[in-house]
C-alpha cells in the first residue's frame, strides 16, 4: 500500500526501525509485552506486506501513523481480519435472507491506536477515515467493522465520528465483541 497523506498525518508501512515508537504505542494502548515479542511482531508485519501483495490479497495489517511535519510515529491504524457473530447485530442481520445463525464469520476490520500524549487531537479519526476511504475507493470493500469494549468511550467516539452505526452486543460472549461499529461503503 502506498503512503496515504492527510492534512496532518502520513499513514505508511511500518519499518523495522520503528520498533521503539511502536512498542511505546502498543504497550501504552494494550499493556506491556517483552521487547522481543514486539520485535518479532514488527518483523512479521513488515514481511507480511510483501507476502500479501505477492498473493494478491488485501493489504491487511497495521500501518504507522506519523505526523506529517516531524515524521514522528504517534499511532497505528490498520485493516485487520475481524471474526465474530456479526449477523447477530441488527444492522447486519437486516441484510440477511435467512435467520441469523450467530455463527462467526469474517469481516474486514478497521483498527486504530494512538499514543497517550497524542490522544484527544482527532488523530485516530483522521487516520481511520483516510484508511476507510482507501478501503472503499481502492479495494471496493462493501463495509468495515470495528470492535471495542463497552467502556472504551474514546474508541466509540471515533466510531461515531467516522459515521459508523454503533451497536452493543446483547450477549455477554464473546468478551471481545462488546461494542461494534459498522460503516458501509458510501458508493454502494
Amino acid at each position: 500500500m502506498r503512503p496515504i497523506t492527510t492534512p496532518r498525518l502520513v499513514i505508511r508501512e511500518f519499518e523495522v526501525a520503528d520498533c521503539q515508537p511502536v512498542t511505546r504505542i502498543l504497550d501504552d494502548c494494550f499493556g506491556p509485552l517483552p521487547r522481543v515479542e514486539r520485535d518479532a511482531w514488527l518483523q512479521w508485519t513488515v514481511r507480511n506486506y510483501r507476502a500479501l501483495e505477492q498473493l494478491g490479497q488485501p493489504p491487511y495489517g497495521d500501518y504507522a501513523v506519523a505526523l506529517r511535519d516531524s515524521g514522528d510515529v504517534i499511532g497505528s491504524v490498520g485493516l485487520v481480519p475481524s471474526f465474530g457473530p456479526f449477523d447477530t447485530l441488527p444492522t447486519l442481520s437486516a441484510r440477511l435472507r435467512a435467520k441469523p445463525t450467530g455463527r462467526h464469520r469474517p469481516e474486514m476490520g478497521l483498527f486504530w491506536a494512538v499514543a497517550g500524549p497524542h490522544r484527544g487531537s482527532g488523530y485516530a479519526t483522521e487516520a481511520a477515515a483516510a484508511l476507510a476511504e482507501f478501503a472503499f475507493n481502492s479495494l471496493n470493500v462493501d463495509r468495515l467493522v470495528a470492535t471495542t469494549e463497552h467502556d472504551n468511550d474514546a474508541s466509540i467516539r471515533v466510531m461515531r465520528r467516522l459515521g459508523m452505526t454503533v451497536e452493543r452486543n446483547a450477549q455477554p460472549e464473546p468478551a471481545w465483541f462488546q461494542t461494534v461499529g459498522v460503516l458501509f461503503n458510501p458508493g454502494r
